[in-house]
């Protein structure tokens, strides 16, 4: 009798692991962020990097030249990836991006900041936002290419007194949007509610309200942002 209730035990035990283990493994994902050129004239990355590990969102700041073998272990994962890039980072935040589709793991999102080497998106998926000043002598605006099937949204930041190139990234405000954008594609998925029970034979059906629509944390607005 001992062995019987110490076997039923186990399988319970059992039972409620599997159970909970999915939950418990679920990755919320990894950001990369990309720095431009020389290294050191993209140092709000570091500082977004600092916020989202703050807030329990895995990031790392990478060099801009790391791109492809980045998007080969981020496309091995098989987690939700977020591409951050200033500059020639970028840049290659879109070719990196190119490169995840094509090993068939693209990103859920991709912000660039001021790209100015790239002016379009050839074949990707995911969700492309693209923080530019087309007065500055150095920012792009993005533009579809031929094979992309993800959507973009350019945010011409022209109007932004005290913005440049060199400090596009480090905005407060721009920060918060970013994070805000992150943390609704790297959220876990809620589960889905159990449908209701069959009402029996000339019951009357329960009334049933539409539920108001809620705006995307991710959506910009459509007027351009300020720094803070």
């Amino acid at each position: 009798m001992k062995v019987l209730r110490f076997a039923f035990a186990l399988v319970a035990a059992l039972v409620l692991f599997s159970s909970v283990q999915p939950a418990a493994a679920q990755s919320r994902g990894h950001v990369y962020l990309l720095r431009g050129l020389a290294n050191v004239f993209s140092l709000g990355m570091d500082d977004l990097a600092a916020k989202l590990n703050a807030r329990g969102i895995p990031a790392s700041v990478h060099e801009y030249g790391q791109w492809a073998a980045l998007a080969d272990a981020a496309a091995r994962s098989r987690e939700p990836v977020v591409i951050v890039g200033h500059s020639l980072g970028a840049d290659a935040a879109v070719e990196m991006a190119q490169r995840m589709t094509a090993l068939g793991a693209p990103p859920r999102l991709v912000v660039t900041f001021d790209p100015v080497g790239v002016t379009q998106i050839g074949p990707a998926a995911g969700r492309f936002i693209n923080y530019y000043q087309s007065n500055n002598g150095y920012g792009k605006r993005l533009a579809a290419g031929p094979g992309f099937r993800g959507n973009l949204q350019n945010r011409n930041l022209d109007g932004a007194g005290g913005l440049d190139h060199f400090n596009i990234e480090k905005s407060p405000r721009l920060h918060a949007e970013v994070i805000a954008s992150i943390q609704s594609m790297t959220a876990p998925a809620r589960p889905k509610p159990k449908p209701a029970p069959a009402a029996a034979p000339g019951a009357e059906p329960a009334a049933t309200g539409a539920a108001p629509a809620r705006q995307s944390a991710g959506a910009a607005p459509a007027a351009a942002a300020k720094p803070m």
